[in-house]
């Protein structure tokens, strides 16, 4: 126990021996680096002022040397700023001129632009106010046409005017389907019956002598009323009354019976209505009007379909006038064939006539050469007639073409 308690002890001292070298040590330490640090902090300060004083030193000289050499740097500033000046100037003259250059087309562009434009302005103007104009010219118009289209539906509400209307536009028709030039047709044309004068207003007359009775109905109250409308159920209700006045227009056309009373005529007639819509509007409520008029002999017809019958009917009096020119071309073509046969006798008798004369002609001309030319040949010998030789008369030797019969 007593050697271990020992050796305790022992490593105890060496322990406390260490750490109190380390502990010297360190003090050293410390106190090594509070001297270095004061020595640091002097050198620095020092440092510092010595700085301070070459700055004040550097100052002074500079401010000598500034106050030395500014006349002299004036001066070549000076010197330096004229030469920069004059040479920027003939620079700045140069880029001048060739950007006026460059510039020039442009403002050349932009002055016709400019006038372009001044003239497209003054064009709009005019424009603008010409078609102000129009426009106000336009609503006028249609204002005029409102009112005009007010009273011709005032107007055609009158039977009467409505009556002269389709016969004008039943008499325009035949114009146009060209039966006026062969006076094929013939309004208000009246018979007596023993009911009375019945009076169709169109007879149109074929060839043949036949004939189609046609009559003229514009029932138009209900039609325009229906127009006029601003609700469908009202105008519903005036389209069928529209058709219902156009069954009962059918129906009395049908109990005049025209084809009894003219004998030409065919059994059927021409119930004509001058405007497709009327009958459209019609048809469109009561679709079976158009075949229940054909039951009863009638034949509904409108401008469309009315003027290709007076068209088929004019191409019927052009075939018979074309066959009555036939007949006429035979009788002239005999009459001129006689005549030719007549001067063919006269031709042929001439050229008899002529080959006579040639003959007798040839016979002279031989006399003469025989007889005659010997003895005055003698004479142009003996110098008798002078320089001029006597002339040979000629034969002809061609004869006449005879005429071949036909």
């Amino acid at each position: 126990m007593s050697n271990a308690v020992t050796l305790i002890i022992v490593a105890v001292v060496i322990l406390l021996a260490g750490a109190l070298g380390w502990f010297v040590a360190h003090l050293r330490t410390q106190k090594r680096l509070t001297e270095l640090a004061t020595t640091l902090e002097l050198e620095r300060k020092a440092a510092q002022e010595k700085l301070a004083g070459l700055e004040q030193t550097f100052i002074a000289l500079s401010h000598r040397a500034l106050k030395e050499n500014n006349q002299t740097f004036l001066q070549l500033a000076q010197e330096s700023l004229k030469q920069f000046h004059v040479q920027a100037k003939g620079d700045l003259e140069m880029k001048e001129k060739a950007v006026e250059n460059l510039i020039k087309p442009v403002r050349e562009a932009l002055e016709k632009a400019e006038q372009q434009i001044r003239l497209m302005e003054n064009d709009r103007k005019e424009a603008y106010g010409s078609l102000t104009k129009h426009l106000e010219t336009m609503a006028q118009t249609q204002q005029q046409l409102q009112g005009e289209t007010r009273n011709l539906v005032q107007a055609l509400r009158r039977p009467e005017v409505r009556g002269q209307w389709g016969e004008m536009t039943l008499k325009r028709l035949a114009e146009l389907a060209g039966m006026v030039e062969y006076c094929d047709f013939y309004e208000q044309e009246h018979t007596s019956t023993e009911d009375g004068r019945m009076r169709p207003d169109m007879i149109v007359r074929m060839p043949g002598g036949r004939e189609i009775v046609v009559d003229v109905k514009t029932p138009l109250d209900a039609y325009l009323s229906a127009i006029e409308a601003t609700d469908d159920a009202a105008r519903k209700k005036f389209l069928e009354h529209h058709a219902r006045k156009i069954r009962e227009r059918v129906k009395e056309l049908a109990a005049k019976a025209y084809w009894d009373q003219f004998t030409n005529a065919p059994d059927f007639v021409v119930l004509f209505i001058p405007g497709e819509q009327y009958l459209a509007a019609a048809l469109d409520v009561d679709r079976e009007l158009f075949e229940d008029a054909l039951k009863q002999k009638i034949i509904i017809a409108t401008p469309a379909n009315f003027i290709a019958l007076l068209r088929t009917i004019a191409f019927g009096w052009r075939q018979e006038s074309l066959a009555e020119n036939a007949e006429h071309i035979r009788d002239v073509g005999e009459e001129l064939y006689s005549r030719l046969m007549t001067f063919s006798d006269h031709l042929m008798k001439l050229g008899r006539s002529l080959n006579s004369t040639v003959g007798d002609y040839n016979k002279a001309v031989g006399s003469f050469e025989a007889k005659l030319l010997p003895g005055a040949r003698k004479f142009a010998e003996m110098g008798v007639g002078g320089d001029k030789l006597l002339t040979e008369p000629e034969r002809i030797e061609k004869a006449v073409r005879d005429v071949e019969p036909v």
